[in-house]
């Protein structure tokens, strides 16, 4: 049995998520201190203040906040990001907190996964008069604003190679193979790492913002990137019109005659709870309020500027020179009764043509590699897109003549129709390459069956892997990741023999030990 720490009581004046991450910080730190009494270097007092209990993509918005109360203002607006590290917004949650609370950064709507959520806590957090300490604490050099990899965000040109699809007729899904053409010097990069994709809006939305607008798509802009540029480039590739900035709705708000419409567009501004129409592109603002006709360049100027859109890699640099490939969900699905569309998905699926130069940029992962040491056993729980990166994993062992274990948890909906990769998983199964391979097909019987059900049924060695120090991916949706967070405390408390206090504060110090590594959206 591993090391288990003492742990705070239930009955602690704490949350569940305060007590748990409070435990897993004890588990680490008396880890730490027991190692090193045996000649282990000690862990700095420096290290430790770096621990940040709000950064976590499986705690709510709500919670992350509470978590963050009494801290500067930097923290509390970290609170606030996705907590994923995806680097969309050109910095990391971290960074991009303090940034936005020095002045440096004034837009507050680059966190794509966090979204209008995101923008309008933030927005709060900087109205809010401020609390806790005015500045943050000292921290070591290692730790600086800006993001180690900052220059990898200049995208470069790659050759669009296609979109192969991967799901076979009759499924409900449309998951695509995608492969660029790259320059081996210009790309450089390591399994585990993302892709950012620069796409193009749906021209037909871009046509039907125009045509509400009584606009001409040859109209002059000044766009916030610094460029002039035609009305429908404009909107097809500068701003985001998917989802407009609360500063767009207070744009239509103040240009719209209708009393009665510019008072609910400033409802939606403002995030009033239950102002309508909720999660609003443009276009449907523009149909809801058809008084709101502000100047073209006031829209455009307020319009945020798009991002780019990272995918998980799901190629070894090692296999694949000279190409990188992504898996992507291609993303449809109607709301009030238009055809809505992915940006950066359908642009890949549908409107890309083969050979196209398409802009692009390597987002390196912040801690999500495989271990250094190539006998070390790993377990990935990869479901539907999820198994992008986990391809790249196998790619990459398989190239290095990695001897450790493999164990891939794979689902999707249905067998017959969406068990992605099937032929490279059967033969990794098959060469040994693949020691394991568990798969949850949710839709093949009556009863939904998940990863998470095939992990509680192999307990007992998904606990023995663990005990013999293997590192345990996750990939997927944050829902599904919390899901799994879940499952693993449940297993480990079950086949451990100990509290569900202690299982978390296990999973706390695996991860803090760079053990239990999540790549969640």
């Amino acid at each position: 049995m591993s090391f288990i720490a003492p742990l705070i009581p239930d009955n602690a004046p704490f949350t569940p998520a305060q007590r748990a991450w409070i435990n897993g910080w004890l588990a680490g730190y008396l880890a730490t201190a027991a190692a090193a009494t045996n000649g282990a270097p000690p862990v700095s007092s420096a290290a430790v203040a770096e621990e940040f209990p709000w950064h976590d993509a499986a705690l709510p918005l709500d919670e992350r906040l509470r978590l963050a109360e009494g801290q500067p203002r930097e923290r509390r607006l970290m609170a606030a990001m996705a907590q994923l590290d995806c680097g969309q917004c050109g910095y990391l949650c971290r960074s991009y907190a303090e940034a936005i609370a020095s002045g440096a950064e004034s837009g507050l709507a680059r966190c794509v996964p966090g979204g209008k959520a995101t923008a309008r806590a933030l927005k709060e957090l900087l109205e809010a008069p401020a609390r806790g300490p005015a500045t943050v604490p000292a921290v070591p050099a290692s730790a600086s604003a800006a993001p180690a990899a900052a220059p990898s965000r200049v995208a470069l040109a790659g050759r669009f190679d296609g979109a192969r699809r991967l799901n076979g007729d009759g499924s409900e899904k449309d998951t695509r193979h995608v492969v660029f053409r790259v320059d081996d010097n210009a790309f450089a990069y390591e399994a585990g790492d993302s892709l950012g994709v620069h796409a193009a809006n749906c021209p037909d939305l871009v046509a039907a913002i125009i045509e509400r607008l009584g606009a001409s798509a040859d109209d002059e802009v000044d766009c916030r990137d610094g460029s002039r540029r035609r009305l429908a480039e404009a909107l097809s590739v500068v701003c985001d019109i998917g989802r407009p900035s609360d500063a767009a709705v207070e744009v239509l708000a103040s240009r719209a005659p209708d009393h009665d419409e510019s008072q609910r567009l400033q409802a939606l501004a403002e995030g009033y709870p239950g102002a309508q129409p909720e999660d609003a592109d443009l276009l449907d603002l523009l149909i809801a309020f058809p008084s709101a006709r502000p100047p073209l360049q006031e829209l455009v100027s307020a319009l945020a500027v798009l991002q780019p859109r990272l995918y998980s890699i799901a190629s070894s640099p090692r296999v694949r020179r000279g190409e990188v490939h992504l898996t992507v969900a291609a993303v449809r699905y109607e709301k009030r009764g238009r055809a809505r569309k992915g940006v950066a998905s359908t642009f890949l699926a549908e409107r890309a043509p083969r050979g196209a130069r398409v802009p692009i940029f390597i987002q390196p992962a912040h801690g999500f590699r495989l271990p250094a040491a190539d006998d070390t056993p790993i377990i990935m729980i990869g479901p539907g897109t999820g198994v992008a990166p986990f391809r790249a994993f196998l790619e990459e062992r398989r190239a290095r003549g990695a001897t450790g274990r493999n164990w891939l948890f794979f689902g999707d909906q249905r067998r017959c129709t969406d068990f992605l990769y099937e032929a490279e998983l059967d033969g990794y199964r098959r060469d040994g390459l693949l020691t394991r391979l568990d798969v949850a097909f949710s839709r093949d019987q009556a009863e939904r069956v998940y990863v998470q059900y095939r992990m509680r049924e192999q307990s007992a060695a998904l606990w023995s892997w663990l005990e013999e120090g293997a590192y345990l991916y996750v990939c997927g949706a944050a829902a599904m990741a919390r899901d799994v967070d879940a499952s693993l405390a449940a297993i480990i408390a079950r086949q451990g023999g100990v509290s569900a206090g202690e299982a978390k504060a296990y999973l706390a110090t695996m991860a803090r030990s760079g053990r239990y590594l999540r790549d969640v959206y």
